[in-house]
C-alpha cells in the first residue's frame, strides 16, 4: 500500500470512529480522535460542530468553528442552525450577517429561527429581502405563520405562491387544524386531492387529525380506505395514532379496537396513548386504566399525554385510589414534577376531594404555568378554602404571571364560597374597570352569587338588570339560589319569571321555586308548579349520592332499598340518629319537601341519599379513615347539619361534594362555616 493510500485509509478509519462516537453521544471521545488528526477537512469539522450543538454544547461548537481553517456555506449554515437549536438567536443572527456568502438555505434557516421564537416581523423582513426564494422558503413562512397563530397570513401567502409542492399543502392543512380551523383544513385537503397532488404519509396524518377534531367520520373513513389500499396505516405509527384518535373522537370504540388489533408495528407510547385516550374520551375509564396497566407491563414508558388521559379517567371514575397508583408511576419515571403531569394530578386530586394532596402536588411542580396557578386557585375555591385562593393569587403575581379571565373566575368563586363580600367587590370592580375586555357572563354570575349569599339581594338584582350584556339563565339562577338561602319568595318569583322567558324548560328553576314554596308551607303553589312541570314535560333530575370504594361505585337514591347491605346501612343510621338526639339534634322539617305529618317528614329526611351513602361508607371502611361522598344535587340544610354532627360522633373526616362545592366535615364543623 502506498503512503497516500495509507493516509487516506487512516483518515477514513478516523472518520468512521468519530461518526460512531457522535451517534452514541460520546463527544469527548470523538474530539480526542479529531484532535489527533493533522488536518481534518471541512466536512469532518462540520460534523464535530453539529455534534456539539445537538447536545447543547454551544460554546464548544463556537470555539471549534472559530478554529476551522476553511469554512464553506454548509459549515456556516450548520453553525447558524446549531445556535438556533440551542436557543441563541442573537449569535445565530450575528453569524448570518458575517457569512461571506449565503444560499437560500441560509436565509430559510434564519426565517425559521425567527418564526420559532415568535418574532414574526423579523422573519417577514428577511423573507422580503431574500434573493431567489425557493419553495422551501415559502413553506417556512407558511409553517411559521400558522405556528404563531396567524393562520390567515399563512393562507394569504399560500394563495400567492408561485409554485407549491406537497409540503406546502401539508403545512397549511396542519396549520389550519392546529388553529381550530379543522373544517377549513379538510377543504384544503379535498382541493389538494382534486388537483391531483399525491399526499404523503404526513399529509394523511394531518388530514386524519383534522377529521378527528371536526368529528368528520365520513371523510375519515374515505381516507382510511385510501390508506388501506396503500398499506400505510399498519406500518406508520403517526397514521395509526391519527386513525385511533379519529375513531375515538367519533365515538366508534369498536373501530378503535379493530385498528389497534390490525397494526403490524411496534406498539409504542404514541400508539398506546392514542388507544388510551380513545377509551377515556368515550368514558370507558376502566378500559383506559387497563390499557395503561398493559403498556406498563410491556415496558412502554408513558409520556405527558398518556398521564393526562389516564388521570382524566381516574377523575371520571372518581377513584382517588386509582389516581394514587398512577401518581406512583409518574414518580418512578421522574415525571411528577413535569408541569403537564403535575397539572393533571392537581386537578385529579381536587375533583376527587383531596385538596391537601392537590396543594402538595402543586408545590412540587418545577416550572409552573398559568394553568397550574389557575387550577390551584379554582381548586381552593371549590373546597371552600378562600384564604388559600387569595394566598396563591398573591404568589402568582409575585412570580410574574399575568392573571386571565379564568384566574378571576376562580377568585370570585372563592369569595362567593367563603363569604368574602368586600374582597369580591374589589376584584369585580378591578376586572370591570381594568380588564373589561375579559369580563364575561361567568364573572357576573359569580358576583351575583357573592351579593346574594351575603344577603344583598336587592343589589344583586340591580346588578343583573344593569349588566352591559344580556344576562343568561345561569345569572338569574344564581339570584334565584340566593333567594332560596334567604327565603325571599317575591324576589325568587321575579328571577324565575326571567329564567322561564329565556329557558322555559329549565328544571333547576322549577325545582328551586317549588322547594321554596314547600319550605314556606305554600303547598298550593307547590302543586301548581309541579303541574306546570308535568304539562311542559319537564323532569326533575333524580337526586343520588355515591361512594367509590375499592374501585367500585356504590350509588344510592332517597329511600333506597336495593343495596345488598341496605339493612345494615339503615341499622347504622338508626344508631346515629339516637346518638345525634343525645347531643341535641332536632330535624329541620323545612327540608322535608312533602305535605305530610311531622313524624313522616323526619323519617323522609333520614332516608336522604347522602345519609345512606355515609351509612354504607361507615360500615364498609376502616375505623377512623376518611369518607368521600359525591352527590349530583345540592346537599339539603338538614343533611348538612346532620353530617357535621356525625363527623364529631364517629371521629372521622367526611368530604361531601354536591353540585356547588366540596364540604369538609370534621369534629362537628364544616369547612364552609355554614356559608353555602
Amino acid at each position: 500500500m502506498g503512503l497516500m493510500q495509507w493516509a487516506r485509509s487512516i483518515t477514513s478509519s478516523n472518520k468512521a470512529l468519530i461518526t460512531h462516537h457522535l451517534r452514541s453521544q460520546r463527544l469527548d471521545q470523538a474530539r480526542a480522535i479529531f484532535d489527533r488528526m493533522a488536518a481534518p477537512d471541512v466536512q469532518l469539522s462540520t460534523m464535530m460542530v453539529t455534534g456539539y450543538t445537538r447536545n447543547g454544547r454551544i460554546d464548544d461548537a463556537l470555539k471549534l468553528f472559530d478554529k476551522m481553517a476553511t469554512r464553506d456555506v454548509i459549515s456556516w449554515n450548520s453553525m447558524v442552525q446549531g445556535c438556533l437549536d440551542c436557543g441563541d438567536l442573537g449569535t445565530a443572527r450575528r453569524l448570518f450577517d458575517e457569512m461571506p456568502e449565503r444560499n437560500v438555505v441560509s436565509w430559510t434557516t434564519m426565517v425559521n429561527g425567527y418564526m420559532k421564537s415568535g418574532r414574526v416581523e423579523e422573519a417577514e423582513g428577511l423573507f422580503r429581502d431574500m434573493p431567489g426564494k425557493d419553495v422551501a422558503a415559502w413553506n417556512a413562512m407558511i409553517h411559521g405563520y400558522c405556528g404563531n397563530g396567524r393562520v390567515q397570513d399563512g393562507l394569504r401567502l399560500f394563495e400567492c405562491m408561485p409554485r407549491r409542492n406537497v409540503v406546502s399543502w401539508t403545512s397549511l392543512i396542519g396549520g389550519l387544524d392546529q388553529n381550530g380551523k379543522s373544517e377549513d383544513a379538510l377543504l384544503i385537503f379535498r382541493k389538494m386531492v382534486g388537483l391531483g397532488v399525491e399526499p404523503t404519509s404526513t399529509t394523511f396524518a394531518s388530514a386524519l387529525t383534522a377529521c378527528a377534531n371536526s368529528t368528520d367520520h365520513k371523510l375519515g373513513i374515505q381516507v382510511h380506505g385510501r390508506l388501506f389500499n396503500l398499506g400505510y396505516y399498519r406500518f406508520d405509527e403517526y397514521i395509526a395514532a391519527s386513525l385511533l384518535t379519529l375513531y375515538g373522537n367519533c365515538r366508534r370504540i369498536e373501530e378503535v379496537n379493530r385498528v389497534f388489533s390490525e397494526l403490524n408495528l411496534h406498539r409504542n407510547v404514541v400508539i398506546y396513548t392514542a388507544l388510551l385516550t380513545g377509551y377515556s374520551f368515550n368514558a370507558k375509564h376502566e378500559g383506559a386504566l387497563m390499557v395503561f396497566i398493559k403498556m406498563i407491563r410491556e415496558g412502554v414508558f408513558p409520556n405527558q399525554s398518556t398521564f393526562t388521559s389516564v388521570l382524566n379517567s381516574c377523575r371520571g371514575l372518581e377513584s382517588v385510589d386509582k389516581g394514587r397508583e398512577v401518581h406512583t408511576v409518574a414518580i418512578k419515571i421522574g415525571l411528577e414534577t413535569d408541569v403537564s403531569v403535575g397539572n393533571s394530578l392537581l386537578v385529579m386530586y381536587t375533583e376527587c376531594g383531596n385538596v391537601h394532596d392537590s396543594v402538595a402536588v402543586f408545590k412540587r411542580i418545577e416550572e409552573k404555568n398559568t394553568v397550574s396557578w389557575n387550577s390551584i386557585i379554582v381548586g381552593s375555591a371549590q373546597h371552600g378554602c378562600g384564604i388559600w385562593a387569595l394566598i396563591f393569587f398573591n404568589q402568582m403575581l409575585r412570580t410574574g404571571f399575568e392573571p386571565d379571565e379564568f384566574t378571576f373566575t376562580g377568585l370570585l368563586s372563592a369569595c362567593s364560597r367563603s363569604g368574602m363580600l368586600q374582597k369580591g367587590r374589589r376584584f369585580f370592580e378591578y376586572i370591570t374597570r381594568y380588564k373589561s375586555a375579559s369580563v364575561d357572563l361567568q364573572h357576573y354570575t359569580c358576583m351575583v352569587d357573592i351579593l346574594g349569599r351575603s344577603g344583598k339581594l336587592h343589589e344583586a338584582e340591580e346588578l343583573v338588570k344593569n349588566m352591559p350584556m344580556k344576562p343568561n339563565s345561569m345569572v338569574w339562577l344564581a339570584l334565584l339560589s340566593a333567594c332560596r338561602v334567604h327565603s325571599n319568595v317575591d324576589a325568587a318569583e321575579r328571577a324565575a319569571k326571567s329564567i322561564f322567558s329565556l329557558d322555559p324548560h329549565c328544571s333547576a328553576a322549577y325545582v328551586l321555586l317549588s322547594n321554596m314554596y314547600a319550605s314556606a308551607g305554600r303547598w298550593a303553589d307547590v302543586s301548581r308548579t309541579r303541574v306546570r312541570m308535568r304539562h311542559g314535560g319537564i323532569v326533575k333530575e333524580r337526586g343520588s349520592s355515591w361512594v367509590v370504594m375499592k374501585g367500585k361505585k356504590h350509588e344510592f337514591v332517597s329511600g333506597d332499598r336495593g343495596h345488598p347491605l341496605i339493612e345494615r346501612i339503615y341499622e347504622k343510621l338508626r344508631w346515629l340518629r339516637e346518638k345525634l338526639k343525645e347531643v341535641g339534634y332536632v330535624a329541620d322539617q323545612r327540608f322535608a319537601l312533602h305535605d305530610v305529618e311531622d313524624e313522616q317528614k323526619e323519617e323522609m329526611l333520614w332516608c336522604h341519599s347522602e345519609r345512606l351513602a355515609i351509612g354504607f361508607a361507615l360500615i364498609s371502611s376502616v375505623e377512623g379513615s376518611g369518607i368521600t361522598v359525591m352527590k349530583n344535587l345540592r346537599v339539603c340544610g338538614d343533611c348538612h347539619e346532620v353530617i357535621k354532627l356525625i363527623s364529631g360522633v364517629v371521629g372521622r373526616e367526611i368530604v361531601v361534594r354536591d353540585s356547588g362545592r366540596f364540604h369538609h366535615f370534621k369534629n362537628g364543623v364544616c369547612s364552609c362555616s355554614d356559608y353555602w
